[in-house]
């Protein structure tokens, strides 16, 4: 058995550090607050892609949309007006939208309706 150390010396460094862990490490702010985050447009080809899944949800479906070219913030509220239009739950996930159900064709006419390019993906 290895023997305890007896102080922080005998440790041999750098044990933990708090440096960019709880800061934005551009703005320095905290990540919380952080606003050269939240204004930053995903990369990507401007196409709203909408897919039905199920793999790896217990069973049930889920509508993704993908590839929507707005920054935090305005996903978040385009989110909230999916999740309305659908009548039912959802969440915005790394900048993956997702709905609760089988709502493809409902997604595709509301965001056609509000001047996104959109395609249906997978099968």
């Amino acid at each position: 058995m290895a023997k305890k150390a007896a102080s922080f010396a005998a440790l041999g460094g750098l044990v933990f550090s708090t440096d960019t862990g709880r800061h934005c490490p551009e703005c320095r702010q905290p990540v919380d607050a952080c606003v050269c985050k939240k204004s930053v447009i995903p990369e990507g080809d401007g196409i709203a892609r909408v897919r039905r899944e199920s793999k790896g949800r217990g069973g049930k479906t889920v509508t993704t949309i993908t590839g929507v070219p707005l920054p935090e913030d305005a996903l978040k509220e385009l989110t909230t007006t999916l999740k309305r239009r659908c009548g039912t739950g959802g969440a915005l996930k790394d900048g993956v939208i997702e709905i609760q159900g089988d709502h493809v064709e409902t997604l595709l006419a509301e965001l056609a309706k509000q001047g996104f390019k959109t395609k249906k993906s997978g099968g």
